[in-house]
């Protein structure tokens, strides 16, 4: 039986992936445009648009509304070391804002410090059952898009990797650092240990699901790319639970790695 010949679609999208993957168009730069692709490979305009969305749906290729198509500055995976990433000495290396900037510098990427919007709300309900407060009752909130880049130089240079919402009780950490944008090396979780509340027991469970539009838009990805939800919860020795994240992650730029110990029969 005759091999049959791959579409136009799937021929042309790997001829650009063999590209990227050479380095012939490196992470970042600008990618012909649909018009230009079109012209050079003769397809209809639609075509050249089907191309550019399959090599989206894998990750290599992000587009901008009015301003074209781009490589993905960032090919490969971030590892999030589920096990180590919140020890004291991890979360802080070399100076590092929280365990986010640790993971990136040990990547070799470079931590994009980005405005952190910070204030007091009612919290969701599985956040407000979490802390044990009434419905009614305001949580301090820590909300951000959180970026990597390859330039430390360039402020403006950057790209999202996951937008995260991180949430406290206001009697433990009202009127405190965390309230602020820079909490300090090692992050909040220092912070709360700072003021007794040492985090001893973390739970995490994780959902795959597609994002939100506005999800979509802030990390600069299709919306038919799915997405890891990750909810974080932080407790202490005496079992009160001290934060409560929701991380929103890409999920082809993300690998989650976990090791524990199992006891000896």
């Amino acid at each position: 039986m005759a091999k049959k010949e791959p579409g136009k679609i799937e021929r042309i999208a790997a001829d650009l992936r063999a590209k990227i993957e050479s380095g012939k168009y490196p992470p970042g730069s600008k990618l012909p445009s649909a018009s230009e692709l079109q012209a050079a490979e003769g397809i209809a305009f639609q075509t050249a648009r089907d191309v550019f969305r399959a090599l989206e749906r894998e990750g290599l290729v992000f587009t901008r509304q009015g301003k074209g198509s781009f490589v993905t500055p960032f090919i490969g995976k971030i590892t999030r070391d589920g096990t180590g990433r919140y020890q004291p000495a991890a979360r802080s290396e070399g100076g590092a804002r929280g365990a986010f900037e640790a993971e990136l510098n040990r990547l070799g990427l470079v931590y994009k410090p980005s405005p952190t919007e910070i204030g007091r709300a009612r919290p969701p309900r599985e956040v407000a059952e979490a802390f044990g407060l009434h419905h009614s009752s305001k949580a301090i909130y820590r909300q951000r898009a959180m970026k990597a880049g390859r330039d430390a130089t360039d402020p403006s240079e950057g790209f999202v990797v996951q937008l995260a919402t991180s949430w406290f009780p206001v009697d433990i950490a009202g009127g405190t650092p965390i309230e602020q944008q820079d909490t300090g090396p090692g992050g909040s979780k220092n912070r709360l240990a700072d003021l007794g509340f040492v985090q001893r027991r973390i739970r995490e469970s994780i959902e795959v699901r597609f994002p939100t539009s506005e999800e979509a838009t802030a990390l600069h990805i299709p919306d038919d790319r799915q997405v890891y939800e990750l909810v974080h919860h932080a407790t202490t020795a005496e079992d009160r639970v001290v934060e409560v994240a929701v991380h929103v992650m890409p999920a082809n730029i993300w690998r989650f790695s976990y090791t524990w110990d199992l006891d000896a029969d």
